[in-house]
């Protein structure tokens, strides 16, 4: 609940290096994270996340999970991790960690493919 009444890293990053976004049709939920890579690792997070509640406490978490982690510890983050860091969430909505944990990942895969092209 804690992360759901003061989510933590709200927001877009304008110049991010890296950005993913998922949605779940079923239930409606869309999260958005964006991340800013320094010396390869997180060094700045953020999400904006339209859904129920504990979509925002998962986008929170998972934001709290990866910062300052390297890409290779970031893209480990399970979507255990994530619902296990929250202290558990109901079966009804484990879905929800699993989108924050794709959208970290999409976004720390969307930086690699544009760090390819620049080269």
């Amino acid at each position: 609940m804690e992360h759901f009444r003061n989510p933590r890293n709200v927001g877009e990053i304008p110049d991010a290096d890296g950005v993913g976004s998922v949605g779940n049709p079923v239930c409606g939920d869309m999260m958005t994270i964006y991340i800013k890579v320094e010396e390869n690792r997180i060094a700045d997070i953020r999400f904006k996340t339209f859904g129920c509640g504990a979509a925002v406490a998962t986008s929170s978490m998972i934001t709290e999970l990866a910062k300052g982690k390297t890409l290779d510890e970031a893209m480990k983050i399970t979507r255990k991790d994530v619902a296990d860091s929250l202290g558990g969430l109901p079966p009804i909505k484990m879905h929800c960690s699993n989108l924050a944990a794709d959208a970290l990942h999409a976004a720390i895969e969307a930086y690699r493919k544009n760090k390819e092209v620049d080269r």
